[in-house]
């Protein structure tokens, strides 16, 4: 990659991410794919959890070909009692956590009358429980660094509209008060918390499952940007908040939706 396309995908380099230990969640594929790269691409020292191992480990050789070892932990982030012990073999392997990014989700789509009292648990545990449980697990070490940064990935969903996916919505608009308490509970001890609101991006699974003529003229309608936004727009702004660059900016929700909301 030249340096020029390097720059016009990667962007500003943070000097305050090199060396530091980030752990992001559901780092195999999509969105969080592109976190693990623009952090790697800082000097980040980076794990992720995430139990899909046939794009894991396809991810995991296009880094090492690049030169890029990231520590892949592969854990149910459902249990949390094997997210423990993940985050245990990750901080043994690197150190302290210092920057945690929650970005595991599952929007997949079903009816509210198809809804069980089961796969309404699922899919909280899978989109909402794991943020939590995560930061809990890194907090007292990013105490003990005199501070941190958590950014969780919230959704635009919730406040745009869409159709069937009523759990996803009420799970990922619980984010945003998960952002806000625990920026409210920490805060005295220099840990900052936001949260990061994608909206429809252009995910392989996205493109693969709902993104057809019909859902393009929908976006090109909604968003003020009439063109299709990229993961890679989404791991920008996480940088920024895992950065030292933002180190005023603490309980706040952005959107990068394109101007959708």
């Amino acid at each position: 990659m030249t340096v020029e396309a390097r720059q016009a995908v990667y962007g500003a380099i943070y000097p305050s991410l090199r060396d530091r230990v980030v752990l992001v969640t559901g780092g195999g594929s999509g969105i969080g794919e592109e976190i693990v790269r623009h952090f790697v691409e800082q000097g980040s020292r980076v794990a992720f959890i995430d139990n899909a191992e046939v794009p894991t480990r396809s991810f995991l050789e296009q880094l090492a070909a690049e030169g890029h070892r990231p520590h892949w932990e592969d854990a149910d982030l459902t249990d949390v009692a094997a997210v423990r012990a993940a985050i245990g073999r990750i901080r043994a392997a690197f150190g302290p956590i210092e920057i945690l990014v929650n970005n595991a989700a599952n929007d997949q789509r079903v009816k509210v009358e198809d809804v069980t009292s089961e796969y309404w648990d699922d899919r909280i545990a899978v989109n909402l429980k794991h943020q939590f449980f995560c930061a809990q697990a890194v907090l007292d070490d990013m105490i003990k660094a005199g501070g941190g940064s958590i950014v969780n990935i919230g959704s635009f969903a919730y406040d745009a509209g869409f159709s069937d996916v009523v759990p996803y919505l009420c799970a990922k608009s619980g984010v945003v008060g998960l952002t806000r308490g625990l920026a409210f509970d920490y805060g005295k001890h220099n840990i900052r918390v936001n949260c990061v609101m994608p909206g429809w991006i252009m995910t392989k699974r996205a493109l693969e499952n709902w993104v057809g003529e019909e859902g393009r003229a929908e976006q090109d309608r909604r968003q003020c940007l009439k063109r299709p936004l990229q993961p890679f727009e989404v791991a920008k702004v996480v940088l920024f908040y895992a950065s030292d660059e933002s180190s005023a900016c603490t309980r706040q929700s952005y959107l990068v939706d394109g101007g959708w909301v």
